[in-house]
């Protein structure tokens, strides 16, 4: 196993060409005030597997693909499943 870091995130927009931003959500309590903290970041990486927005998929870091691109999509923990009145206002 090599020792590249990798995150699980969420999917938030996939309409670049083979580039998907994922979110990196973390909790954790605040050493002094005891309170949780929530934290995300929004990284872009690079996507051959055609993520669709919503899917949680796990990163791993890599070398610089483009000015902000350094992280590939490894995996697809879970697909978004859509319902049929997902679009749909009432």
């Amino acid at each position: 196993m090599n020792t590249r870091r990798r995150m699980t995130g969420v999917v938030t927009s996939n309409k670049m060409q083979k580039t998907v931003v994922v979110e990196i959500s973390r909790s954790y309590r605040h050493p002094i005030y005891k309170k949780v903290v929530h934290r995300s970041k929004r990284v872009k990486a690079h996507d051959e597997l055609g993520c669709q927005i919503g899917d949680e998929v796990q990163i791993v870091e890599s070398r610089p693909l483009s000015a902000e691109k350094r992280w590939v999509v490894e995996i697809i923990v879970k697909r978004e499943t859509k319902t049929a009145d997902a679009g749909v206002e009432v």
